[in-house]
C-alpha cells in the first residue's frame, strides 16, 4: 500500500476498526475512508454498491460486524448470523465488482470446533461440532472465509482472511449484557471498588483457558498481512499463550481492585474448554505480538477510567 491509496476501514468505530485507523494514521496514510452506520448500512447491497462506486477503495479492511460475549451470542443468535452474513456478503461483492486491489477479512477464533485439538491449527476448521453458545456467530464467520475463497477461485480476487484470538484494548465494549469476558471483568471489579463491595462474581467455573491479544497488536498484524500475505488459506493471529479464566480474573483484580474476593457462578456456561491458536504460520512470516497481557490490562483500565471520567464507558 502507498500512503495516498484509498483505504476503506469497514467498522472504523469498533474495537478493531478504530485500532486499524490509529495504526494507519501512525504510518501517515492520508486517504483513509470510513462510513458510520448512519451513513452506510453495510447490510444493504445497493447502498454498499453506491458507496463503493462513489469512493472506489483500493484496499479494504473488513472488520465490521455484530459481536458480543456468551450472553449476547446465546440470546441474540438470529441477529448475529443475519447481520454478519449480510455485512460480509455485501462488502466482498462490492469489492469484487468495483475492482478493489486487496481485501482483508477478519473472522474469529470461535470458528473452530468446540472439542478442537490444542493449539488450534488452521486446517482444523470444519472438523467437528461448534460451541453451541456462539454457533450462529461462528457460522457467519465461517461463511465469510468461504466467501473470500470463492471469489478468489471464480474471479481471481486478492481477498485474504485472518482469524484473531480474543481481543481487548482501547475502545472496547464494557456493557455487561454484550461484552466479552475481559472488559466485563474490568467493569465488574471497577464497580465493586466504587460500591465498596468485597465480592465479585465471575461466570462459570474459572477453568476454561483463553488466549488474549491486545487490539493494537492485531492492528499491526493486519497491516503486516495486507502487505505480505497472499494465500487463500485463512491465517491465525494470536500470541500462542493462554491462561485460565480464574488466572485472568485474578490478574484483573490485581490491576483494578486488589482487595476483592472472587466468586465463581458455576450455574453459568463456560463456553469452549480451551481456545489457543497455533500461530506458527504467522511467526514464520515474521510477525509476533509485542504487548504483554499484564501491561495491556493496565493500559486498558487506564483508558476505561478516562471514559468513566467523561461519562462514556458505562454504556448499557
Amino acid at each position: 500500500m502507498e500512503r495516498n491509496d484509498r483505504i476503506f476501514v469497514a467498522g472504523h468505530r469498533g474495537l478493531v476498526g478504530s485500532a486499524i485507523v490509529r495504526r494507519l494514521q501512525a504510518e501517515r496514510f492520508d486517504n483513509i475512508l470510513t462510513a458510520t452506520r448512519e451513513q452506510l448500512d453495510l447490510r444493504d447491497q445497493a447502498a454498499v454498491n453506491y458507496w463503493f462506486r462513489a469512493n472506489r477503495p483500493e484496499y479494504v479492511f473488513l472488520v465490521a460486524g455484530t459481536v458480543g460475549g456468551i450472553l449476547a451470542n446465546s440470546t441474540r443468535p438470529a441477529e448475529f448470523i443475519y447481520d454478519n452474513m449480510l455485512i460480509h456478503a455485501t462488502v466482498v461483492h462490492a469489492a469484487h465488482f468495483f475492482k478493489t486491489k486487496k481485501l482483508l477479512y477478519l473472522g474469529s477464533s470461535c470458528i473452530y470446533p468446540r472439542e478442537c485439538a490444542q493449539p488450534i491449527k488452521e486446517q482444523y476448521l470444519l472438523t467437528g461440532p461448534l460451541e453451541p453458545t456462539n454457533e450462529a456467530y461462528a457460522l457467519a464467520k465461517i461463511a465469510g472465509i468461504k466467501l473470500c475463497q470463492s471469489y478468489r477461485t471464480q474471479y481471481g480476487c486478492n481477498f485474504i482472511s485472518a482469524m484473531p484470538t480474543n481481543l481487548y484494548g482501547s475502545n472496547d465494549n464494557f456493557d455487561l449484557t454484550s461484552s466479552h469476558v475481559l472488559p466485563a471483568l474490568i467493569r465488574k471489579f471497577h464497580e465493586a471498588k466504587v460500591e465498596g463491595s468485597r465480592d465479585v462474581t465471575v461466570w462459570g467455573s474459572g477453568t476454561p483457558r483463553r488466549e488474549f491479544l491486545h487490539v493494537d497488536d492485531l492492528a499491526d498484524a493486519c497491516l503486516f498481512l495486507m502487505r505480505s500475505y497472499e494465500d487463500a488459506q485463512h491465517i491465525n493471529v494470536g500470541t500462542g499463550e493462554d491462561l485460565t479464566i480464574r488466572e485472568l480474573a485474578e490478574m484483573v483484580r490485581d490491576v483494578v481492585y486488589p482487595a476483592a474476593a472472587i466468586r465463581f457462578d458455576r450455574s453459568k456456561p463456560d463456553g469452549m474448554p480451551r481456545k489457543l491458536l497455533d500461530v506458527g504460520r504467522l511467526h514464520e512470516l515474521g510477525w509476533r505480538h509485542r504487548i504483554d497481557l499484564r501491561d495491556g490490562l493496565a493500559q486498558t483500565y487506564d483508558w476505561f477510567m478516562q471514559q468513566v471520567a467523561c461519562g462514556e464507558a458505562m454504556r448499557a
